[in-house]
């Protein structure tokens, strides 16, 4: 298979995949109350519970469709996440009390991992020497798609209703499916019950720093950005409070389509535990600017930094995952990295709002620092991460 072909059409599939789930996020509050539930403390309450079901159900099941796409493909697995989070994601737009959208939040957690097995195909097919390349450049489809959604939400939510919003999400998911179905082809040859077997220590010994590594970064990320907004309005009180406010959370993103297909190339050179070191140690020294703002300008320099340090970090953690990982059992291990990547993604914003509510939000920004700095450091002098590729996996690459 065309590495580079395939890559073009999975960019495109997860850039119509992410745009799809990120463009409910800026009326999600405001459907549950049109939903009937008007107490402010409510909406917040059903909010915070509708937005983390799917994360939360997503952990268990990461694994458990690696392990399947192991078995019988990694296309198969992509068909099933993209139809079935249309589908589900469509009936969203029919429901009349919260409870009812919390229960298809959960089931959509089920069917969730498109984004994590289109990495697991990719690297499947891409050589070892362009991994970080062909990776990073994957993410910013991703990127791309998670920046727009929520712009073009808040718009259209305002043109065609919200109900509608859903029915468009679901389309844009199954546009994704159809992308995978037509257009990717795949020659899975499954490997033998012997050799899964021998691989279980293997798999685990060397990838337990990458997946703490994964959990750590969407932590960091995740801490503060649920209250970024909050710190803007501390920061500036002049006119368009809201573009600056909004700024302050997408400037990570922008950042993101910088820094990871440059640290992605970068890694290939000079080694992916090296890169995931540096950036790992940079993404913590750029919250100090966010911590000491004074103005705004301060606290978007310091969110650039941030976005593209750990838009490096991402790629060179898939490309180690390719290059640790058996390749018999490859696609179990992204799904298991992907579970660590969506606990990160419901631990950080937990830990933030309760460091901000206890110490105030400047402290969640050396807290978070902390935690990333003793990850580099950890990472830097682990030596169960070095990327030594032993024959078979040259020849799966």
């Amino acid at each position: 298979m065309n590495w580079k072909r395939t890559l073009l059409i999975l960019w495109f599939a997860d850039f119509f995949g992410a745009m799809g789930m990120s463009l409910i996020l800026p009326f999600l509050p405001l459907y549950i109350e049109q939903l009937g539930v008007h107490e402010t403390a409510s909406i917040e309450r059903w909010t915070g519970w509708i937005f983390a079901a799917q994360f939360i159900v997503s952990v268990f099941f990461q694994p458990l469709w690696g392990s399947m796409a192991d078995k019988y493909g990694r296309k198969v697995m992509l068909l099933r996440a993209g139809f079935g989070m249309g589908v589900v994601t469509a009936l969203m737009g029919l429901v009349t009390q919260p409870w009812q959208l919390l229960v298809l939040r959960i089931i959509n957690g089920v069917f969730s991992g498109f984004m994590s097995m289109s990495v697991s195909l990719q690297a499947s097919v891409t050589p070892n020497e362009q991994s970080g390349k062909a990776l990073g450049t994957l993410q910013t489809g991703l990127v791309a798609g998670s920046l727009l959604g929520p712009l073009a939400g808040g718009i259209l939510a305002e043109k065609i209703g919200y109900h509608h919003i859903f029915y468009l999400t679901g389309a844009l998911l199954c546009i994704a499916g159809l992308l995978i179905l037509f257009f990717v082809h795949e020659d899975h040859k499954p490997g033998s019950a012997k050799e899964k077997k021998k691989v279980q220590w293997y798999m685990v010994k060397p990838l337990l720093p990458v997946f703490i590594a994964s959990f750590v970064t969407n932590l960091g990320m995740m801490s503060i950005e649920p209250l970024a907004t909050v710190y803007a309005k501390t920061l500036y009180h002049g006119m368009h409070l809201e573009f600056f406010a909004g700024l302050v959370v997408s400037i990570t993103g922008m950042a993101n389509l910088i820094g990871a297909p440059t640290l992605g190339r970068i890694g290939d050179k000079i080694g992916q535990k090296r890169v995931l070191a540096f950036a790992l140690m940079m993404a913590a020294l750029a919250f100090i600017p966010q911590a000491l703002a004074g103005n705004i300008t301060t606290l978007l320099i310091g969110r650039f930094l941030l976005g593209l340090f750990i838009g490096g970090m991402v790629p060179s953690l898939n490309v180690l995952v390719k290059k640790l990982a058996p390749p018999d059992i490859q696609a179990t291990v992204f799904g298991l990295n992907s579970s660590s990547l969506f606990l990160g993604n419901f631990v950080g914003p937990l830990i933030g709002s309760h460091v901000a509510a206890a110490f105030g939000i400047r402290s969640v920004f050396y807290v978070t620092m902390a935690i990333l700095m003793i990850n580099s450091i950890s990472i830097y002098f682990n030596q169960s991460m070095e990327t030594k590729i032993s024959p078979k996996q040259k020849m799966a690459s």
